[in-house]
């Protein structure tokens, strides 16, 4: 794909192919090994705004990160301004110089509440999250579908909306809340919301190849593409869209598992490299033997020694 830096405030990313949010995946040490592969930017797991305002463990487990990982920025979710604008003032957001707004999560949980996929219906109130959290003083980006479903598409509208707001770029997954990860990517939705405004536009949606990710900028005209569901089986894509050299899946996976197993104790480790190495072994001779081995496996070094046997480079 065409590589070009993204200038936001007075960052400079070094490209544009970005490791979505994928909430469960992209903690520290996948976020860590994509960059490695040539992400330009990575972000978190998304993290609730109320969350952070009332101390929960867990939200500020999912912000860790360290100077290794270099650059990373924080998705959040939420529907009150003032909550939201706190959050991005919060300390556990002080490593994240650039926060990202979900307004496009589809989950019922989350719809129900009004945040994520359910702020395309109230456009007004996407507004003044927005602005509040400029005041943050952070860069403030948005994430979000262009609609609720096939009967009322706002990408284009919602797009200068977010613009007018103060947000500094803004990433379109070209789908609909109903249609969650499935069906095509509507180009032109995205081409319409790139044309309507002046800050960058991240395409997201399909990419699981160098020339899916071509394919879509060059349908939609947008600065860079953001790479999801393929990430998971694949991090090295990001090697195939960079130009990177990559390496073997031994070698990725020992990474991953060294990094992980820095920051999280045993237990996580174990359930999480576990779903990482199936993700790995798909489409693989003898897949489903090793998938059977590997969720019997209870501790972090059963796991490395069935995957030194099933990638014995």
């Amino acid at each position: 794909m065409r590589l070009t830096p993204i200038t936001l405030g007075g960052l400079t990313i070094d490209n544009n192919a970005f490791l979505a949010p994928l909430a469960g995946y992209t903690n520290y040490a996948f976020r860590r090994l994509c960059k490695g592969y040539g992400a330009g930017l990575c972000y978190t797991e998304m993290v609730s705004a109320k969350g952070l305002k009332y101390g929960s463990e867990n939200t500020e487990e999912l912000l860790y990160t360290n100077a290794e990982e270099g650059l990373c920025a924080a998705q959040i979710f939420g529907s009150d301004p003032d909550i939201m604008r706190a959050a991005c003032e919060h300390d556990k957001l002080a490593p994240f110089p650039i926060v990202d707004i979900n307004m496009g999560c589809p989950v019922p949980k989350i719809y129900k509440n009004g945040e994520g996929s359910a702020l395309l219906e109230n456009p007004a109130l996407a507004e003044k999250i927005v602005k509040e959290c400029v005041k943050s003083g952070k860069i403030i980006t948005v994430k979000f579908r262009i609609g609720i479903n096939g009967n009322h598409l706002i990408a284009k509208e919602f797009a200068k909306r977010m613009e007018g707001a103060g947000a500094n770029l803004i990433t379109i997954h070209g789908r609909t809340k109903d249609k969650i990860y499935a069906g095509e990517v509507n180009f032109e939705q995205i081409a319409e919301a790139k044309n309507a405004v002046n800050i960058p536009v991240i395409a997201n949606g399909g990419v699981f190849s160098n020339e899916d990710a071509e394919t879509l900028l060059t349908q939609t005209g947008a600065d860079g593409v953001m790479v999801a569901r393929a990430s998971l089986f694949n991090p090295q894509i990001f090697c195939e869209l960079t130009g990177k050299e990559g390496e073997g899946k031994r070698a990725m996976f020992e990474k991953q598992l060294k990094w992980t197993r820095q920051v999280c104790d045993e237990r996580f480790t174990t359930v999480f490299m576990r779903k990482m190495a199936a993700f790995y072994v798909k489409g693989e001779r003898g897949a489903a033997g090793f998938k059977e081995r590997l969720f019997k496996a209870q501790t972090p070094d059963e796991i490395w020694e069935i995957v030194q046997e099933i990638w014995q480079e």
